[in-house]
């Protein structure tokens, strides 16, 4: 019996579509593309299982245009979660800013942080699955930069108590902790195929956070 041919326009035009993403990746910057290339596969195989043939051979370039713009692939693996920590660091000091009233400024960059996070789930993943694989020097920079964000995050905290809104029952140092830990936790459990929304869970653990505070 002769084989069928399965083959139909469909077909066809799904390997025009592919054809055409490739060639809009061609198009994309090389240091983006090696970061969305770096973080689907280390998303996938993980950072340890994913060597930088592999990397450069995906995004389409060679192993000199990758160290012209990242040194190493640890580079790659601190740049994924950077970019995620620069976003809402950015976006924290434009609430905390704001000059709104500050249980709404602390609601406001609790909700923030979930939802970015939520949003780049797989960056979040990947750094907190890998982030001890990093070299001294820039593990030392990244708990840096963490640092900076909630000790912003801690100063809102601590002018609602010292302003009255919040209680001061329990120390801001560890108010932070206990957020951040249901923060840092996102990546394990939530699902886009879930019941919730990225902005419904960022409600309601902003909400919880509120809530304990009240005096």
């Amino acid at each position: 019996m002769a084989a069928r041919n399965t083959a139909g326009p469909e077909d066809g035009d799904r390997d025009h579509g592919r054809d055409h993403d490739r060639d809009q990746d061609r198009e994309t910057p090389v240091p983006q593309r090696l970061l969305a290339v770096a973080t689907r596969l280390f998303a996938e195989r993980g950072y340890d299982r994913t060597s930088v043939q592999e990397i450069v051979e995906a995004a389409g370039v060679t192993k000199g245009a990758l160290y012209h713009y990242f040194g190493s692939k640890d580079d790659l693996l601190h740049e994924v979660y950077a970019r995620m920590l620069r976003l809402q660091q950015q976006r924290l000091d434009a609430v905390a800013g704001s000059g709104a009233p500050v249980e709404e400024r602390l609601r406001a960059a609790a909700a923030d942080v979930v939802v970015t996070t939520i949003e780049n789930l797989d960056d979040a993943m990947i750094f907190f699955r890998s982030m001890h694989q990093l070299s001294p020097e820039k593990y030392k920079q990244v708990r840096a930069e963490r640092r900076r964000y909630h000790e912003r995050f801690r100063a809102l905290v601590e002018e609602g108590m010292a302003a009255g809104v919040f209680a001061t029952a329990t120390p801001a140092d560890l108010v932070v902790d206990y957020y951040f830990g249901s923060v840092h936790h996102l990546s394990t459990w939530y699902r886009a195929d879930g019941p919730l929304t990225p902005h419904q869970v960022a409600d309601h653990l902003a909400d919880l956070l509120l809530r304990s505070l009240r005096p």
